[in-house]
């Protein structure tokens, strides 16, 4: 998908109060790497690192070093799901620096602070109030930079491309996540997203319209696949995505079994088919 932000710079890219400090984990699932963000109210002594990244030091340090620089000190570590390419590092960041790690998930943690939705923390001199965003993850949380006008989305929205529904994940949650975002997206109004891979993205409207399209799409397909005949998560993904690299296949059943499996809860599943997660 390519979007108004598309042609801007990632790292050191941002908003007022939040800098992308980008972490040389690229790949076909990272985009460019995973964006680490350090967030902070200009002239604060204080900031929090959203999404430290992958357990490498020298981007950890690389972190530390440019709040450093603006006169900061990282106060905070919050995630916004527990995958590896965004958490690894959180342990490693947190000794550096001595804060602590707040996540949904009380396994990822260091302290006792959690982030239910509506917390706002403040402790890089700003408010960031917590979203709750769960359908890529079921521990998915996106982060309202109320100043800034701007998300920090995490995976549930993505620079380029769209974002795959993981094993925990929940399509009927991921779409309830992208009407959440939408809404807010005319209410605030919204002028940035701060996606977890690839470039900020300045139509978020824009972008969000394109994504729950882009699941409309992906269910009628997925519907047509199933009136064919097709009865594995397998032969959908052969049908669907036979556009797509066939290095992404597997990745690709993951968000085909989400779907089948809200299908399933739709009761729109053929008599006989079985439990979407049993199928492939």
């Amino acid at each position: 998908m390519s979007s108004a932000g598309a042609d801007r710079g990632i790292d050191g890219s941002g908003t007022a109060r939040a800098r992308c400090v980008l972490a040389p984990n690229p790949s076909p699932m990272t985009l460019d790497g995973t964006n680490s963000y350090l967030i902070a109210e200009p002239g604060s002594t204080t900031a929090v690192v959203v999404d430290p990244g992958p357990d490498d030091e020298a981007h950890l340090l690389r972190v530390r070093a440019t709040a450093e620089r603006a006169g900061q000190r990282i106060a905070a570590i919050i995630l916004t799901h527990g995958h590896l390419d965004h958490s690894a590092g959180a342990r490693t960041l947190a000794r550096l620096t001595g804060a602590g790690v707040r996540a949904v998930d009380p396994a990822f943690r260091l302290g006792s602070e959690g982030l239910p939705p509506g917390t706002v923390v403040t402790d890089g001199g700003c408010e960031i109030e917590v979203l709750g965003t769960p359908g890529h993850t079921a521990d998915s949380v996106s982060l309202y930079l109320r100043a800034d006008r701007a998300v920090l989305t995490g995976d549930t929205v993505l620079g380029r491309g769209t974002t795959v529904i993981a094993g925990d994940g929940s399509l009927r949650d991921y779409l309830a996540s992208l009407d959440r975002l939408r809404t807010l997206a005319d209410s605030a109004p919204l002028a940035t997203l701060l996606p977890g891979h690839g470039p900020l993205l300045a139509d978020p409207a824009g972008t969000l319209d394109y994504y729950l399209t882009h699941r409309a799409e992906r269910l009628a397909e997925i519907r047509a696949a199933l009136a064919a005949g097709d009865r594995s998560a397998a032969e959908i993904v052969a049908r669907v995505y036979a556009d797509v690299d066939r290095a992404l296949w597997q990745v690709a059943e993951y968000s085909v079994r989400a779907q089948l499996a809200y299908l399933g809860e739709l009761g729109e599943l053929p008599d006989g088919f079985g439990r979407p997660r049993d199928s492939g």
